[in-house]
């Protein structure tokens, strides 16, 4: 099976709108409303909300936890609620597009609380020529994702730009980021502060924004409190390391419910489910702030 097979096996347009290519070739993101219903939306909430009480302040593990931004991670292995992400078309057609043949890098959930989930800007993976494109990654908005409650923020364009603050776990083989001379005067000096250009995305329940993964963007302080609930649904290009390793935590549920096209795209073909029963938690797992972000070799 290959990527295209796949989306077409799912009943997925593998294709992007010409809209749709044009902004992402030229901004790195866009958006689309109602890319899931009202009911599927209410699902996928109260599956996050029945998780986050199974693990508590171990919620994210897999990956990191993000102190005062509630996460959960390794989600498909944890609730069939999240297997329609697999058949998130704009996501997918868009990491096609970019990375021709694809399969999932992780799918975290995160809500950052009242005063909480200023990031750094940050591209998510890093890059070693113009069109080494790695990462598409999506938001998945559960609520509302408003002016002032902490939506993601991201610098139009910036996705062309040297990669900035890239998280250590998403690194793979590449040791050092070269910035060069013409990258330093676009380098802010407090990567928390506001941007020259910076767009917020904003959008109703059920839409999805998609960006390239090397755009510059990030999460901004939650001031109104109210929830502001997001899967961050991420695509790699299949010859880079997925940041969760589908196959060492596959759950013997997942294995059984997975079609062909779905294994695919999760790379668990011909893996044996590891996992009997609800994963695990860890004794401890590591914390994650937004300091450890800023790349010290910039």
């Amino acid at each position: 099976m290959n990527t295209l097979q796949a989306m077409i096996t799912l009943g997925l347009d593998p294709e992007l709108t010409e809209a749709q290519r044009s902004a992402l070739d030229e901004y790195g993101y866009f958006i689309v409303p109602d890319v899931f219903t009202p009911a599927e939306v209410a699902e996928m909430k109260a599956e996050i909300a029945r998780l986050t009480a199974l693990e508590g302040k171990f919620g994210g593990h897999e990956v990191h936890i993000e102190p005062g931004a509630p996460r959960l991670s390794n989600i498909f292995n944890k609730s069939a609620a999240f297997d329609r992400c697999l058949r998130c078309q704009p996501t997918l057609a868009a990491a096609r597009y970019l990375l021709r043949e694809i399969r999932v890098y992780s799918l975290n959930a995160r809500n950052p609380m009242k005063g909480e989930g200023q990031q750094p800007l940050h591209a998510d993976v890093p890059r070693v020529h113009p069109t080494d494109w790695r990462v598409v990654n999506s938001m998945v908005m559960l609520d509302d994702m408003t002016e002032d409650n902490g939506p993601t923020r991201v610098v139009p364009g910036s996705h062309r730009w040297v990669p900035l603050n890239v998280p250590d776990v998403n690194m793979a083989e590449v040791s050092h980021i070269e910035v060069r001379p013409e990258d330093k005067p676009l380098i802010p000096a407090d990567p928390k502060a506001a941007y020259p250009g910076e767009v917020r995305v904003t959008g109703k329940a059920g839409s999805v924004a998609v960006i390239n993964g090397h755009i510059w963007h990030g999460g901004t302080r939650n001031e109104s409190g109210a929830s502001r609930q997001v899967l961050h649904l991420a695509i790699g290009r299949r010859d880079i390391p997925q940041q969760l390793v589908e196959r060492e935590h596959l759950t013997d549920a997942l294995w059984a419910r997975s079609g062909a096209a779905e294994r695919f795209l999760l790379d668990i073909e011909g893996a044996a489910p590891k996992v009997h029963g609800y994963p695990p938690l860890p004794d401890h797992a590591r914390v994650w702030t937004a300091a450890d972000m800023v790349d010290a070799k910039h």
